[in-house]
């Protein structure tokens, strides 16, 4: 028996990708899956298509799972009310949320469109927004839920030519941690998972020489999209009722836990006093100085080489 037996999931993005493997291993986990998938180009520009989300759903049912599909996109809260819906339809409950879905609209901040940011933000931010709200109630109500939501190392780290998409997956891993902080008296869990996998997004880097094209072949073998896919599925399983509130990442085969933002340095004046213009420039900014971050994108965990603030050392 599967660690999903009994239980219902909606997976968004599940057409392809990591959304794909999510919905087809809940499925062999036992879950019944309601796959959501507009079906769209990977920029959001296209039309959206029924197809992607019902053949993942055709496939498990051909495996002997239990699965329906929905091509309404997550931007529209009256949309997700009815995957909601028809989960709770065709199933009779519902869960957990599994919310991959995403486009990217990559372009240098400068030269970013009100278009490029409004489409980006629209569908990890506010579709993130919309899967859970749809959702909470019910999960509240029933003492059960779970989200798995995706966030990006291009928020917690940075990336060149990603502000939009940066700014909204930095923005999901806050929305997960309260929404964590908030259900907790009710047993509804939320954590968030910063993928690194060989989808269309990945693919979508040009290749610019013999040696990249090899890179990309390695890339392609060792960073799947069942991988993080399979941490997904776990992590909304009851197995892991006592995770929740967590940044996770996933490469390969490793798995790693992301710190969250807390006080590294302090630079108080005494009570009575303040500060002035001149002081904070010629006291506090100095002290704070060898802990400042660079501007360098930050490695992967493990790596020796791994981001540290400035001035200080590798542990040992």
């Amino acid at each position: 028996m599967g660690v999903l037996e009994g239980k219902v999931v909606l997976v968004t993005g599940g057409g392809n990708g990591i959304g794909r493997d999510c919905a087809l291993i809940a499925a062999q986990e036992g879950a019944k899956v309601v796959v959501n998938d507009l079906g769209g180009g990977l920029k959001g520009e296209d039309e959206g298509s029924a197809g992607p989300a019902e053949q993942v759903a055709a496939e498990i049912r051909a495996g002997g799972g239990h699965a329906v599909s929905n091509s309404e996109s997550v931007t529209s809260y009256k949309a997700v009310q009815g995957m909601v819906e028809q989960a709770m339809d065709e199933f009779g409950g519902l869960h957990a949320v599994i919310n991959p879905a995403g486009i990217l609209r990559d372009v240098m901040f400068h030269k970013m469109s009100e278009d490029d940011w409004d489409r980006v933000i629209d569908v990890h931010m506010r579709g993130s927004f919309n899967v859970a709200r749809a959702t909470i109630e019910h999960f509240r109500n029933q003492n059960d839920g779970s989200y798995m939501f995706y966030t990006s190392t291009s928020g917690l780290f940075g990336n060149i030519g990603q502000a939009n998409y940066g700014a909204a997956k930095m923005g999901i891993a806050g929305l997960s941690r309260i929404i964590a902080m908030e259900g907790a008296r009710n047993n509804v869990r939320s954590n968030c998972i910063a993928p690194v996998a060989w989808t269309r997004m990945t693919q979508s880097v040009p290749i610019k020489d013999e040696a990249a094209a090899a890179r990309r072949q390695v890339m392609a073998e060792k960073i799947r999209p069942d991988q993080p896919a399979r941490f997904s599925v776990a992590l909304v399983s009851d197995a892991a009722k006592h995770v929740s509130g967590q940044i996770f990442g996933v490469s390969g085969e490793k798995i790693i836990l992301y710190s969250q933002p807390r006080p590294i340095e302090t630079c108080e004046k005494p009570e009575g006093e303040a500060w002035d213009v001149q002081g904070i420039l010629n006291e506090c900014l100095p002290k704070f100085a060898p802990k400042f971050y660079d501007l360098n994108r930050a490695p992967m965990a493990g790596s020796q080489n791994n981001q540290q603030p400035q001035g200080q050392k590798q542990p040992a």
